[in-house]
């Protein structure tokens, strides 16, 4: 199966068991892992910073960090939950974290996302 699959992506491709043997090898490849953790901080700078956003850019750079962070599952390479497994990190500790920290404008921007979101439809 894995040889077919190969074979339609063609030789450049990378199947994730491949990607995946990268970090599990004994020595770790650095700049892999500087990439993963810049993914990482991105994304939980964006959550922060643009938590309370009032404009389009900042709420839309919110949503994208939010969709990404709270998505469980590892069905996509870079998902969240294998982004933090390959820095042996906790996924939903740092969901939890981030929840806490910034659990009122979250709530608030939630709400009114909502409302505004009902009010259109009805």
């Amino acid at each position: 199966m894995k040889a077919k699959i190969l074979g339609l992506l063609g030789s450049d491709s990378v199947v994730p068991d491949q990607y995946f043997g990268t970090f599990r090898r004994s020595e770790h490849f650095e700049p892999e892992k500087a990439l993963l953790l810049a993914i990482l901080q991105d994304a939980i700078h964006c959550f922060r910073n643009y938590s309370a956003a009032k404009d389009r850019v900042g709420k839309e750079r919110f949503r994208e960090a939010e969709n990404w962070i709270m998505h469980s599952g590892d069905d996509w390479i870079f998902s969240f939950d294998n982004v933090c497994d390959l820095l042996s990190l906790d996924p939903d500790y740092i969901r939890r974290g981030l929840e806490e920290g910034s659990a009122p404008a979250v709530a608030q921007e939630r709400r009114r996302h909502r409302s505004g979101s009902r009010r259109r439809a009805a």
